[in-house]
Formats: C-alpha cells, structure tokens, sequence
C-alpha cells in the first residue's frame, strides 16, 4: 500500500468547497483504498503579498496504485487543477506566484526520494512553509520527520539526502 502526501490550498472563491471538490477527485482517480484529511490551516500567501489569504488541508491518500508512478499523479493533480480553476494559473507572466483559486502539491510518496525535472520529492520547500508542515505531521508524524530532515536549511532547492543502502538517510548530493 503506497502512502501519497499532498497539500491543497485556495485563496480565491469558496475554499473549502474547492479544496473538498479537490480532495474527492484526487481519492478517485488514485483510486485510494483510504484518505484522511487534517484540519484545515489559514495563512498568509508564500512568497508574494496579497491581501487574500490561504485555505490549506492536508491530504494522505493509501493506495495500491500510482505509488511507483510520481509523474503519474502529478499529471492526475495537474489535471484536477486544471478542471476546477481553468482561469487561475499558479504564477504571473513574469514567473512570481499569484492568488489561485487551487494549487495542489506533492509533499511525499513513501518516503522515498524522487529526482525529475519536472518533479522533486519531498517537495524541496514543504519544511519552510508551516501550512504544509502543521497538516503532514497532523497525519503521519513520520513521513513530516522525513520532509523535515530531507530540506537542508541552506538551499532547499539544490540539494535532497538520499538514502543510503540500508534505506536509512545518508549523505546530500545535489538536485538532478
């Protein structure tokens, strides 16, 4: 059973119902065996001023399916994101973020480091960013101690510590 960790979050329109709508679409097409949801977290906008502030919940999806597939369920949420906020893109013209009426990431997948271009797991800025942090350690302590201890402190997006032989943490290397 693969153990998916992800974060939702709306600044625009109804929130919480995006975020449920979100929720719902991302258990069915992850074909989710479970899903547990935290209590919701409100926050200021990351990285950009805006006086609109973040509705986040996190979301634990326990599937059979699409655990060995990252870029599987990044298109899957790519696709929801698209669906419910077709008119709310994630960063202006000149490559800032921007208000969304639904931004969803990937925080985790089993623990297990994921290096692509198009996709870094645990998500390289989930320790800096309590709204995400609060709601993963809400749901599975372990898999927040894991993100947490994957960011090192100084550049969050140049390095990940991949695992030694034996499956425990070991040395930092540099970002694919």
């Amino acid at each position: 059973m693969h153990r998916i960790h992800l974060n939702i979050g709306s600044n625009q329109g109804d929130r919480k119902a995006i975020i449920g709508r979100a929720a719902a679409l991302i258990a069915s097409r992850l074909q989710a065996r479970r899903v547990e949801l935290s209590d919701y977290v409100e926050s200021e906008p990351w990285g950009y001023d805006s006086p609109n502030p973040f509705l986040n919940r996190g979301l634990l999806v326990l599937t059979d399916a699409f655990g060995d597939a990252p870029l599987t369920v990044l298109d899957i949420t790519r696709t929801i994101e698209r669906e419910i906020a077709p008119d709310s893109p994630h960063r202006r013209p000149d490559g800032s973020y921007t208000d969304r009426r639904l931004d969803i990431d990937i925080i985790d997948i089993d623990r297990r480091p994921f290096c692509h271009p198009r996709l870094q797991l645990p998500h390289p800025r989930a320790a800096l960013r309590p709204f995400v942090m609060i709601p993963l350690r809400a749901l599975a302590p372990a898999a927040a101690d894991f993100v947490a201890a994957t960011s090192p402190p100084d550049s969050p997006d140049r390095y990940l510590i991949a695992p030694n032989n034996g499956g425990e943490l070991g040395e930092v290397v540099e970002k694919c």
